[in-house]
């Protein structure tokens, strides 16, 4: 993708509520998207909490926002990242979201600007609520991220890691829902295609980099390349 013709994309940062520890990971991982020329953190940045995220802002880009506490016990970055966010969708020069946030406040906004045909990339922990998980076009665990970019994106299946039958259930019906040759076999794009429609799920979550990697470590399911030089799977059981 050349940088004239790479799509723009905003990070927007929730500070209060994300560790910075993730954030080259999780500038990688938006490149699949285009080129992240927005990058901005909300928090209120007298609080010490926040000060590995001031740390950091410089080295990456980052242009901090501050958001002071107005009343005690509500956070008022979330209104301002979500008008933020509104204004850019308005703008029409974003073409893609990526929101680091644990915060279910924030599924009305994803939902929101998924309505506008724009993938949106969402980064939190492992207690992230499902409701959140489920509105984004991705989701993906930032621990589990930066796990799998120190092990190579191999590690997987094992552990707090270990590949579950509702995952197993989710390819297996994309793959049903594929179109099959005479042999069973259905190209592996297109599983990932519709297992992505049918769900926010990420195989970094698993500690792998790729689907073909992920597939390729059960053994339900059977990959082939074609003469046409594309990879195809079959489930076997």
């Amino acid at each position: 993708m050349s940088e004239i013709n790479a799509k723009n994309i905003a990070l927007l940062i929730d500070a209060d509520n994300v560790d910075p520890g993730g954030i080259n990971a999780v500038l990688t991982v938006l490149a699949e998207l285009g080129q992240v020329n927005i990058r901005r953190a909300y928090g209120n940045w007298a609080k010490d909490a926040l000060k590995r995220w001031a740390d950091i802002t410089n080295r990456f880009g980052i242009r901090p926002h501050q958001q002071f506490d107005l009343t005690r016990g509500k956070n008022a970055t979330d209104m301002a990242m979500t008008i933020d966010a509104v204004d850019l969708l308005y703008q029409g020069k974003v073409h893609g979201f990526g929101i680091m946030s644990s915060d279910s406040d924030f599924t009305p906004l994803i939902t929101r600007l998924r309505q506008d045909g724009l993938p949106v990339y969402c980064f939190g922990d492992a207690k992230t609520p499902e409701a959140l998980r489920t509105a984004c076009t991705r989701f993906i665990d930032i621990g589990k991220l930066i796990k799998g970019e120190g092990t190579g994106g191999a590690a997987a299946g094992t552990g707090e890691n270990a590949v579950d039958e509702e995952l197993i259930e989710l390819l297996g019906g994309a793959w049903k829902a594929s179109n099959r040759d005479d042999e069973g076999f259905a190209k592996l794009q297109e599983v990932g295609q519709i297992a992505g429609n049918r769900s926010s799920f990420d195989v970094r979550n698993y500690g792998f980099r790729r689907l073909s990697e992920l597939i390729r470590s059960l053994d339900r399911f059977e990959m082939k390349r074609g003469s046409d030089g594309q990879v195809y799977v079959k489930r076997l059981r």
